[in-house]
């Protein structure tokens, strides 16, 4: 039982239709339904209804983010579990968060709107059930599988770990500790891969970046020559991650939400991992191993 992936993240984009052809014809999204005020669009391999939400609003940022649960007893769990941190826990029926079945929703320690949805409606990936070849054929621009991660900020990370730890059940995969022994970086899965959510220090309810999962390193290439075709500047990368170990490249939506796509990693035992610390005098390596060091931007620019 429990939380088993991440399963949406909602930006906020102050021009619509702007971000709206940035998501679709350069990042590759597919659009599923627009309403109101949002866009709702999901990666070519994904089957729920929406893995990401544009939504109209004066600035950039993450307005919520979603997990998807097991089994409708989840959501009492968990519900139990936030309250005893001291949230206020907002119970939602189905159909609240679009297309979703019943959620809970609450601020977490670091200041984000978390939403645990048990099922989504399912629209399929445009591939048969019988038969399928390995992609469809009308595939745009960098077209990634799926949403992969997310990292936000918080002014005390070790608590905001600590919070989706002991409440919600994730695991600590890999940590930067400065030398005073503080955590200044926390990474945490539930699908055992490197990472689902990573935390590091900043801005309470900030978000550094969002990132989407491709194949392998050749599309991680081929995602930095449509960025540039297109005219989207790199902010790094191609490079490696030390933490991770992922291949990425880092750009920015119209918006100036941080965007990732990644590959690589590893597998997490579910039982038996033990976190990996990296020390704050190798955090250059950590972030990009081959630079070896931080860009200012990646450290100040965030939402």
């Amino acid at each position: 039982m429990g939380i088993y992936r991440l399963g949406f993240t909602e930006l906020k984009v102050p021009d619509l239709e702007l971000a709206a052809a940035y998501y679709t014809e350069v990042l590759g999204l597919r659009e599923v339904e627009r309403e109101g005020d949002a866009v709702y669009l999901k990666g070519w391999d994904e089957h729920d209804h929406h893995s990401v939400v544009l939504k109209y609003a004066p600035r950039h940022g993450l307005e919520q983010f979603g997990w998807k649960v097991e089994r409708l007893d989840d959501l009492e769990h968990f519900e139990k579990a936030a309250e005893r941190w001291g949230c206020h826990v907002e119970r939602l029926a189905e159909g609240e968060i679009k297309a979703a079945g019943p959620a809970i929703r609450f601020e977490t320690p670091s200041g984000h709107r978390c939403v645990l949805y048990y099922r989504m409606q399912q629209v399929g990936n445009s591939l048969p059930k019988t038969n399928p070849p390995p992609m469809p054929l009308d595939l745009v621009g960098i077209a990634p599988k799926s949403l992969d991660h997310c990292l936000l900020l918080a002014e005390d990370v070790g608590e905001a770990g600590r919070f989706f730890r002991e409440a919600l059940g994730f695991r600590l995969t890999e940590q930067i500790v400065s030398g005073e022994g503080h955590q200044l970086a926390a990474f945490l899965e539930r699908s055992h891969t490197p990472h689902d959510l990573a935390f590091v220090k900043g801005t309470n309810g900030g978000l550094h970046h969002v990132s989407f999962w491709l194949d392998n390193i050749s599309d991680i290439y081929r995602a930095a020559d449509i960025l540039r075709i297109n005219g989207v500047e790199l902010e790094i990368g191609p490079t490696r991650h030390g933490i991770t170990r992922g291949q990425t490249v880092y750009f920015f939506d119209p918006a100036g939400n941080r965007n990732e796509v990644f590959t690589g990693g590893y597998y997490v035992d579910p039982v038996e991992w033990e976190p990996i610390t990296w020390t704050e005098d190798e955090i250059g390596k950590a972030i990009f191993y081959y630079e070896g060091r931080l860009i200012e931007s990646f450290v100040t620019r965030h939402s």
